[in-house]
Parts: structure tokens; C-alpha cells; sequence
């Protein structure tokens, strides 16, 4: 039985947003997204707004700079470590704001960090090297971003009041768990990480985040079993990349549905596809995925969420609105479906 704080009918989105005001961001979102709002990620306003920044930037002891690869662990918080920070505060007291402004307070809210993988992936260890060819470095990295996931959630409690959700993104953990990363030279790649060893990482902040945790990772083949043996309560993933998934791909899906897993479903283009939208176009992706695994339509009530199909900030101020409006009408018709469905 699906026993997630979310209720039924919720909707979300996956967390970015184009522009740079924290505050029209956060209005937007709780606005159009009143059961499950997320706190707003604004990427367009660059170093230490990105995923990866922005969450080494919840790093305890462990300050990050931005070298021209990209961001390296250093000895001491500088600018780049400091501006993260600092868009973070900026960001929650936008939120908290626009929390207190509105009519309708959610009992639930979600927040988005990097992963622990896509996070070692993409930040690299004085020598240059990924810190996640370091075992000793992993660990390092594993209990820091850890203490500072649960400080972070404290901090969006007290400006909340809410219940607080972790969404973990993980873009990267496909090319870790197949050695696909490059080295820095260029000329080889980084050798596999064992999934055993992903997999207890993973456990480790996925308990860090409380209870209701969810593991986005849009990729072809997303490794649902893996992320749910971590203990993810909710997997979320791009439907349109499913299209092609083999066996293997739907048999974990639907053990995910039979051992009462939620599945977020990106349903909602996240920019403007330019043709006719409608809320039945939209679900059918759902409804197909729930016909193929075998299951009732209406499992869709209680064991699946609609989101934008990854994040929005590459989509025009116009189209967010109209997004986010789509995704939250695809949770009510989920709890309360049409006749036509």
C-alpha cells in the first residue's frame, strides 16, 4: 500500500525555472501547484544556481570552487562556494515570502538536490580526477552532502512549516553504473561503479532525506530496481523516453507498481511543443504505460504523479504557466478521471 505524504491528486514539477527573480518563481509555483509545491531552482542566473552548485553548496567542510572543467573541491569557501550559498538563503526567503502570502498553505513540499552520484560525478578532487574514482573521497563526500541535506530540510521546516519531500535528481547514475564518464585525459573512461556500492551510497541519503524520498533520473533506461532496493519511496521519469524501452525496462517498472512504488511520470513537454494541447493528449502516455504493465487505470490514483517531462528552464514564461496548469489538472484527473478514460 502507497503510504507517501503526498496526497492523492498532487502534482509537481521536476524543479527548474527559467529567469532569474526567486520571488515571481516561488508566486508561480505555489500558485499553480497548491498540494505539492517545490521549491524553485533558477539555473539562468549561473555559477552556484546549477544542480551541481547549488548543491555542493549544502556541503559541510567541504568547499567547492569553479575551475574551467567545471567545479573542484578547494581548501577554502571562496566566491564561487560563497555565491552558491548565498542563492540558496536568497532563494528560501523568497519561498518562505511567498509561502506566507498565499491562501492556500501545503501541507507538503519538495525539494530538489544532485544525487550523491551525479554529484561525485561532476565535481573533480584537487589533482583534477572525479571524486568518485576516490573511495575515500566518496565516503567523505557521502556523510557531508548527508549532514547538509539534513540541515537544509531543518531550514525549509522552520520557513515552512510544511513536511518537507527530497527529490534526488540523478542524471548522471546511468553513466556511472556503465562506466561511461571520461577520464580527464580524454582517452579512457572511468571504470563502473559496482551497483552494490551505488546502491548503499544511495541508501545512505536517501535516509538522510526523511521518509517519502524521491530518485528522478530521465534516461532511457532508468535503474528502477536499484533506486527502489535504495529505498526511494517515488521514481521519477520522462515517459516520452520509454517509447522504446525493452522487457527489462517494463518488468521493473511494474514490480516497482506491484511492491507499491510510485512512479512520477513526465508527462507535460517542458517547452512549448507548438501544436494542440489537451489534457487527454497529455495522459495518454500514463494510460498506455499502465495497459502495458498489466495494471487497473486507476492505479494511476494512488501509485503515480504527473510532472513536466524534466525541468522547465528552457521554456518561455508563457508556457510555464500553461505547463504547470496541464501537470496539475493530469493529478486531478488521475484522483477523479473522466469518463472518456
Amino acid at each position: 500500500m502507497n503510504t507517501t505524504p503526498w496526497k492523492p491528486g498532487s502534482a509537481t514539477g521536476i524543479g527548474s525555472l527559467p529567469g532569474t527573480d526567486p520571488h515571481e518563481a516561488s508566486r508561480i509555483v505555489l500558485g499553480e501547484l497548491p498540494l505539492l509545491p517545490h521549491l524553485p531552482e533558477l539555473p539562468d542566473r549561473g555559477v552556484g544556481a546549477d544542480i551541481v552548485g547549488r548543491t555542493a553548496g549544502l556541503l559541510v567542510d567541504i568547499p567547492v570552487e569553479v575551475v574551467p572543467s567545471g567545479y573542484r573541491v578547494t581548501a577554502h569557501p571562496g566566491r564561487d562556494h560563497r555565491r552558491a550559498v548565498d542563492l540558496m538563503r536568497y532563494d528560501l526567503d523568497a519561498f518562505e515570502e511567498a509561502f506566507e502570502g498565499t491562501n492556500l498553505r501545503a501541507e507538503v513540499v519538495k525539494i530538489q538536490v544532485a544525487g550523491p552520484w551525479t554529484l561525485m560525478s561532476n565535481v573533480e578532487l584537487v589533482r583534477g580526477h572525479r571524486v568518485l574514482t576516490d573511495p575515500g573521497a566518496v565516503k567523505e563526500f557521502t556523510e557531508s552532502l548527508a549532514e547538509g541535506l539534513r540541515l537544509h530540510i531543518a531550514e525549509v521546516v522552520k520557513r515552512t512549516g510544511a513536511q518537507v519531500v527530497v527529490q534526488l535528481d540523478e542524471p548522471g547514475l546511468p553513466a556511472v553504473l556503465e562506466g561511461l564518464l571520461p577520464t580527464p585525459s580524454k582517452l579512457g573512461t572511468v571504470r563502473a561503479v559496482p551497483a552494490p556500492d551505488a546502491r548503499d551510497v544511495l541508501a545512505t541519503i536517501v535516509e538522510a532525506a526523511g521518509p517519502g524520498v524521491i530518485v528522478h533520473c530521465c534516461a532511457p533506461k532508468p535503474p528502477v530496481t536499484l533506486l527502489r532496493e535504495a529505498g526511494a519511496a517515488a521514481v521519477a521519469l520522462d515517459v516520452s523516453l520509454l517509447r522504446g524501452a525493452g522487457p527489462a525496462v517494463l518488468d521493473e517498472l511494474g514490480e516497482a507498481w506491484q511492491a507499491g512504488t510510485s512512479l512520477w511520470l513526465g508527462l507535460v513537454p517542458s517547452t512549448d511543443p507548438g501544436t494542440e494541447v489537451t489534457l487527454r493528449k497529455m495522459a495518454k502516455p500514463a494510460l498506455e504505460l499502465a495497459d502495458r504493465l498489466g495494471f487497473p487505470r486507476t492505479v494511476l490514483s494512488g501509485l503515480a504523479l504527473p510532472t513536466p517531462s524534466c525541468g522547465l528552464a528552457g521554456a518561455s514564461d508563457k508556457w510555464v504557466r500553461r505547463a504547470l496548469a496541464l501537470t496539475r489538472d493530469l493529478g486531478k484527473a488521475f484522483l477523479e478521471p473522466p469518463e472518456d478514460w
